[in-house]
C-alpha cells in the first residue's frame, strides 16, 4: 500500500465556514474519488513524553489517506475533486507536512540493514 500522509495547522485565524468549507472538500474528494482505500483523521495529543520538547509546533491534525498503489495516489492527485481539496488546503493553513510512503509492515525496516 501506499499511504499520503499530511500533518497540518490551521490558520489561527481560520474562519469557522473556511475550516467547514476544507472539511466539505475532503469529503467530496473521498467520496468521489474510488482509488482511495483507507481515510484516518486524528487530532495531536499533547501528554508530556519527551519527544514533545523538540518537535516542531507545525502539527495540530493528520490525515492519512491509503492506496492500493503509486498509480492509485497519482489518480487521487490528479483528480478535480483533489485540485478543489487542494486550493482550500493552502488557503487554511499555517504550515503542513506532506509526505507519501509505500509499505505495509514492520518488515519494512528490514531495508535499513540490507
Amino acid at each position: 500500500m501506499v499511504w499520503h500522509l499530511v500533518l497540518m495547522k490551521p490558520r489561527a485565524d481560520l474562519a469557522p465556514a473556511d475550516a467547514e468549507a476544507l472539511i466539505a472538500a475532503l469529503r467530496r474528494a473521498v467520496d468521489a474519488i474510488p482509488a482511495v482505500r483507507e481515510l484516518r483523521v486524528g487530532r495531536r495529543v499533547v501528554h508530556g513524553a519527551d519527544y514533545e520538547k523538540i518537535a516542531p509546533d507545525s502539527a495540530d491534525f493528520m490525515v492519512s489517506l491509503g492506496f492500493d498503489d503509486l498509480a492509485a495516489l497519482q489518480t487521487y492527485l490528479r483528480h478535480p475533486a483533489h485540485e478543489e481539496l487542494s486550493a482550500r488546503f493552502y488557503r487554511s493553513l499555517s504550515s503542513a507536512l506532506v509526505y507519501d510512503f509505500e509499505g505495509g509492515g514492520i518488515g519494512e525496516l528490514e531495508k535499513l540493514v540490507s
